[in-house]
């Protein structure tokens, strides 16, 4: 059942299917009839849905999560440049590079 924002209800159901397939000859151990064989079992379950709307406070949440990611990301990069930079001028300065 999915129950909207407006308070509507639609109510739905799921089905799963799983096929099983075995191959029947004479020339291996395995022998039986052929046919197709159909085996039902009802698993009664009700999931409800509902849906909710989020606060601002949320959006700011992940609005901050976001930037802190960016500022974080940027702040790795930053550092891995700089000291990869500052090797080369050291290598540099001593005559080791190339």
């Amino acid at each position: 059942m999915y129950v909207k924002l407006d308070k509507s209800i639609l109510h739905s159901n799921q089905f799963s299917v799983t096929r099983h397939q075995k191959s029947v000859s004479n020339i291996n151990a395995e022998t039986g009839m052929p046919g197709a064989f159909f085996s039902y079992e009802i698993s009664p379950i009700m999931v409800k849905y509902t849906e909710k709307e989020r606060s601002i406070g949320h959006l700011a949440t992940n609005i901050c999560a976001i930037i802190g990611g960016v500022f974080t990301v940027a702040g790795i990069l930053d550092a891995f440049l700089y000291h990869s930079l500052n090797a080369f001028q050291n290598k540099m300065v001593l005559g080791k590079s190339g």
